[in-house]
């Protein structure tokens, strides 16, 4: 086992090993899971359906990684008192700053439009956004990527930059290039805040970007409803 130097509350995590047995499956669960579903989700079922997707997804996910085995689930509410609060400021302003930016490019009608139109269903989102969007893509593409399929890879910088664009692979849903980079550099900074700080770190810093996301006005891209395919 292979121990990031980040901290003691790091979660350990086997990364490869020459002559590992077993490669090939695992590359076939990573594949079909992390490739082959978003892909077919985007391709064939209807956007109305994502909650339900994410929901078999997510449950799906969380049978592998109990049937991993080896992960100790008190993990999972390890870190709270290790939060950089100006990292997380500072990732807020960035966030905010390059919704208001993309907006104003692209769909400036849109900006604020929905926190001025209905400022008290926006609070419901900011509820229930961490819980029921959040916190299942953290569990699925941080603790059981990194627990399960870290073997696959030679370290943690080759395993974040896959794991950024996996996670960005599974917004294909939306067929938005915004929503693409946008996932992309999400990704990489809740890669690198689990790995360095924990799960609860990871999933604060992914609701605080959805939060503002939708507050600014980029539901517009992100809002399954609004989706359309390029074909």
């Amino acid at each position: 086992m292979a121990e990031s130097s980040t901290g003691s509350l790091t979660p350990r995590f086997t990364w490869a090993q020459p002559g590992q047995l077993g490669r090939a499956r695992l590359i076939a669960e990573f594949v079909t899971l992390f490739v082959a579903i978003p892909v077919a989700i985007a391709v064939f079922m209807p956007p109305s359906y994502l909650f339900e997707s994410l929901a078999f997804f997510s449950l799906a996910g969380l049978g592998l990684l109990w049937y991993t085995g080896n992960f100790n689930w008190r993990e999972l509410f390890w870190g709270w008192g290790r939060f950089d609060w100006r990292m997380v400021a500072g990732f807020a302003a960035i966030t905010f700053t390059a919704s208001v930016v993309v907006l104003y490019l692209t769909e400036p009608q849109a900006m604020f439009r929905f926190l001025r139109r209905n400022w008290r269903f926006m609070l419901v989102i900011w509820v229930f956004y961490p819980i029921l969007s959040a916190l299942p893509q953290e569990l699925i593409f941080r603790v059981l990527f990194f627990h399960r399929f870290g073997r696959l890879f030679s370290g943690p910088k080759q395993a974040v930059l896959a794991n950024a664009a996996i996670f960005s692979l599974a917004h294909l849903m939306y067929w938005s290039w915004i929503v693409a980079i946008f996932t992309f550099a999400g990704g990489l900074a809740f890669a690198v805040g689990y790995l360095r700080r924990g799960f609860p770190y990871a999933w604060f810093l992914h609701a605080i970007a959805g939060n503002i996301l939708f507050a600014v006005g980029m539901g517009v891209y992100f809002y399954s409803g609004a989706v359309q395919r390029p074909f």
